[in-house]
């Protein structure tokens, strides 16, 4: 057995602290932090999960207002041991093209596209952790035979907890966090064909 290396040794007993990521350039590209430990999203990426995240990212960004930007790949941090990265979020964060994260408070939409390895956090961790920091919307994306199926939530300020506000197919159109209109069904090129062109 191998040993690990020396930069996944957490630097002290109680594990790793939200900083602490962007002190590792060793780690893999999508590094997250749940509970004080890092987690690895080593598998490879499925063309739909990657494809679909992509044209989400245009047509929000095409849909947003002038207060709201739309990012992928960066992390939230929730409190000192949670810094999950979400497929992509909605902020009303400043441009700063240093930034490594953002803070809840910053962040109106988050959503997750969920892939075979990461179901089970979809779903249930970080729905609850998202919900407890005050995210006021969350967005869960299933695949359902090659059709996206966008699970909504909106947060119960009272008990920080997700309300469900409704399951999308074929379209879904939404007043919050902004006016949003999406053809679902458009964000998915159709099965076949080789892509040629001819």
């Amino acid at each position: 057995m191998t040993a690990l290396p020396d930069w996944m040794r957490p630097p002290r007993a109680e594990g790793w602290f939200a900083e602490d990521l962007d002190r590792l350039p060793e780690a893999p590209r999508h590094t997250e932090l749940i509970d004080g430990a890092l987690v690895f999203m080593m598998s490879p990426q499925r063309w739909w999960h990657g494809h679909l995240i992509t044209m989400l990212t245009v047509a929000l960004m095409e849909q947003a207002p002038a207060e709201f930007r739309v990012g992928r790949e960066m992390t939230i941090k929730l409190d000192q041991r949670n810094r999950p990265e979400p497929d992509l979020l909605v902020t009303t964060a400043s441009f700063e093209g240093d930034r490594t994260w953002f803070t809840a408070e910053e962040v109106s939409l988050v959503v997750e596209v969920v892939s075979p390895e990461s179901a089970h956090r979809d779903r249930t961790v970080k729905l609850r952790k998202y919900a407890e920091a005050g995210i006021p919307h969350y967005w869960c994306v299933e695949d359902e035979d090659g059709s996206p199926a966008v699970h909504v939530y909106e947060l119960d300020e009272p008990t920080r907890a997700y309300a469900p506000a409704g399951i999308y197919r074929g379209s879904l159109r939404r007043p919050v966090p902004f006016a949003i209109e999406l053809d679902l069904d458009a964000l998915i090129p159709p099965r076949g064909g080789n892509g040629s062109g001819g």
